[in-house]
């Protein structure tokens, strides 16, 4: 697996997912467990969603001359 998330994506989907377990917590109710695909996806710096347009947040390597 390529990684196509980048930093910023990768923390905010940290921090979105966190906080979707924490509400999900706080509510008692099981639709928290959503918070963990943007946990996991900003884990493992990889999203499958953007495989299928190629998008990649990534930024992109200086190429040397």
């Amino acid at each position: 697996m390529k990684p196509n998330v980048g930093s910023i994506d990768r923390i905010l989907r940290l921090v979105v997912g966190l906080a979707v377990l924490g509400a999900g917590y706080y509510c008692k109710s099981w639709w928290g467990l959503v918070g963990l695909l943007p946990l996991l996806t900003g884990a493992f710096r990889f999203c499958p969603a953007y495989l299928p347009i190629g998008l990649s947040t990534c930024a992109k390597p200086e190429e040397k001359k």
